[in-house]
């Protein structure tokens, strides 16, 4: 994966890179197993309209991220006291717990409060990026969190396949008990194999909050990648509470609806997979802004077409087209963030665009419920490039300023 690296980098490099690659991989993995099919899990538990379905998916969904983004702040001053390894652990370790109870779970309102509880606790993929960023240099951050986000993504792509197949053959609590053993091996790995070159900061020596974000050389930026963040990643789930029901009413209720789904849900990774080296590449050499804006200016154009799509099939080549440029999103914003602040304060402005980044993941379910209500499903795509839109637009103008 790296033929060479950098005297620099700490002893062990490797093997950590490796485990935290596996543990992000499993999370990806365990997440799209269980999420894509969410609402017909819930349809099964009941007899609900196509509205209150709507309404509880995206409640399903958004509970996580909302618990998360209340929650992250503190993970973070904890993270810059206690390493992130530490704060690894306790994602992973809880996650399996939790997830394996959503399995056991006979109502909609159990799940709820289960996801809300999982995203409390939750944060392992965010983690081992500040894990990993404040163990390389940062003249190859670019590269080496691209690398890192093809562990999500593979997970990701693979997940729903593998979900829809044991779905199929056992039902829909079965992807939740095979996932929480997933991630009670992820919790072993990390356990086992890193190792964290941390220097622990004493609670006495902490900067406030509030210091550190005056404190930062570009707070304009910052601020920035943090509403990039939320954006983006309410873009990315805007879809997902519904993508097998759209899947379903574009197959007109015929054919394996589950397995479909799966393959739907899994397109934007075959794109992101092949893409994220080359442009992890591109941000060393050319500077992550300008990766973003690029990337960005081409999901605003393709997430167009698809408000017309009336095709399944057309639909998945259209959203592996959009993840050819995912790689360029949240890895360019992450190395932004490494490349302007300290590292001793790596964990709470992760854990701050963590916030942003769960924040989105409310926001994003709750859109795409609310709009799917009222226009169908595919309104939730015009939406999509609308946001996205607006967000390129504050971009451009920052950037400009900066140049």
């Amino acid at each position: 994966m790296f033929t060479k690296l950098d005297a620099d980098f700490p002893k062990g490099w490797r093997q950590t890179f490796g485990a935290l690659w596996l543990g992000c991989f499993i999370t990806g993995l365990g997440f799209s197993m269980t999420m894509p099919f969410m609402p017909l899990f819930m349809e099964s538990l009941g007899t609900y309209s196509q509205t209150q379905l709507n309404f509880y998916s995206g409640l399903a969904f958004s509970a996580t991220y909302l618990s998360q983004a209340i929650m992250s702040p503190l993970w973070g001053s904890l993270a810059d006291q206690k390493g992130r390894k530490l704060m690894c652990l306790r994602a992973s370790g809880v996650m399996a717990l939790t997830i394996t109870a959503t399995g056991l779970a006979q109502g909609v309102w159990s799940i709820i409060a289960l996801r809300f509880l999982q995203g409390a606790f939750s944060g392992y993929i965010n983690n081992a990026a500040a894990f990993i960023a404040g163990e390389t240099p940062k003249r190859r951050s670019g590269t080496v969190l691209s690398t890192m986000m093809t562990a999500n993504v593979t997970g990701n792509l693979l997940g729903p396949l593998f979900g829809g197949a044991i779905a199929g053959l056992g039902g829909y609590r079965l992807p939740f008990f095979v996932t929480g053993s997933l991630m009670a091996l992820a919790f072993i790995l990390t356990a086992i194999l890193t190792r964290e070159h941390f220097i622990p900061i004493t609670k006495e020596k902490m900067k406030p909050a509030k210091e550190v974000l005056v404190s930062l050389p570009n707070k304009s930026l910052i601020f920035l990648m943090f509403t990039t963040t939320l954006i983006v990643q309410a873009s990315l789930m805007s879809i997902s509470p519904i993508i097998s029901l759209l899947v379903k009413e574009l197959m007109h209720n015929h054919g394996n609806v589950s397995f479909v789904s799966g393959v739907v849900a899994a397109a934007p990774g075959f794109g992101t997979l092949l893409a994220a080296r080359y442009l992890g590449k591109k941000m060393d050499a050319s500077g992550p802004t300008k990766v973003l804006m690029c990337g960005m200016t081409y999901q605003v154009v393709m997430f167009l077409p698809m408000f017309f799509i009336r095709d399944v099939w057309l639909l998945t080549l259209f959203r592996f087209l959009i993840g050819l440029s995912s790689a360029a999103l949240l890895p360019a914003v992450q190395t932004v963030l490494t490349t302007q602040v300290d590292k001793q304060v790596f964990g709470r402005i992760f854990s701050y665009n963590q916030s942003f980044q769960a924040a989105g993941g409310v926001v994003g379910p709750l859109i795409g419920s609310a709009v799917s209500s009222v226009f169908d499903y595919e309104g939730v795509f015009l939406f999509t490039s609308l946001l996205l839109a607006i967000n390129l637009a504050l971009i451009m103008l920052a950037h400009k300023k900066i140049a």
